[in-house]
């Protein structure tokens, strides 16, 4: 696993997404809306999946509490919302503060996150999140389960499966295929460059087009 994450550290996310088109025949990227909110830091690692549904217990979330104490540093917590009213975050500072003692990489969250100026100030840890809310789970949603696949932003993530993410979006390589992944995005890496490279000598699309048609 670990020369798996350098592999998908090297190479560009668009890539990914267009290697994963590719190779599983289906997309790996996941809905615009989720995106950094606290900085611009690329993530990439082992995917820890939570669910969460529409509740009207107070109770906390903890199979999230306790998945981030217990999954393997470097992990990318996920965490998918169903049912209900998900314009309300959740994660925050305390689970922030929880993700960085345990060296965990980012988190993904099919809803919002809140406490940003403080996620900002004391940790820079990387939370792509479909928005920003300052509203609590308490009362609208409970955990229910986790490490099971989840749904999130229109891509399905398994425990295990690699999550690439930078500026461009996020994408979710199955872990059955992602030797054959890395393998053509880093092809795909090494043609892009070869392509503008011949644009800028010729100065000529169309010509960097014919020889590699990529675009």
């Amino acid at each position: 696993m670990k020369e798996l994450i350098e592999g998908f550290n090297r190479v560009a996310v668009a890539s990914v997404a267009d290697a994963v088109d590719k190779v599983c025949g289906h997309r790996g990227y996941m809905d615009s809306p989720i995106k950094p909110r606290i900085n611009d830091k690329r993530i990439c690692g082992p995917a820890a999946t939570v669910l969460e549904a529409a509740t009207d217990e107070f109770v906390p979330p903890q199979h999230a509490l306790d998945l981030i104490d217990e999954v393997e540093p470097g992990s990318v917590i996920v965490i998918s919302i169903v049912g209900g009213e998900p314009d309300v975050a959740v994660w925050g500072g305390l689970m922030t503060a929880g993700a960085v003692a345990n060296g965990h990489v980012g988190a993904v969250l099919d809803g919002g996150v809140r406490d940003l100026t403080e996620i900002r100030r004391d940790y820079d840890f990387p939370v792509y999140a479909r928005d920003v809310s300052p509203g609590t789970t308490l009362g609208r949603y409970r955990t229910v389960s986790s490490q099971v696949p989840v749904k999130v932003a229109g891509v399905v993530v398994h425990p295990g499966d690699i999550v690439v993410g930078d500026v461009d979006g996020v994408v979710v390589v199955p872990r059955g295929q992602a030797e054959e992944v890395l393998k053509m995005a880093l092809e795909i890496d090494v043609r892009e460059l070869e392509q503008a490279k011949l644009i800028i000598e010729e100065r000529s699309l169309r010509k960097g087009l014919a020889k590699y048609g990529r675009i």
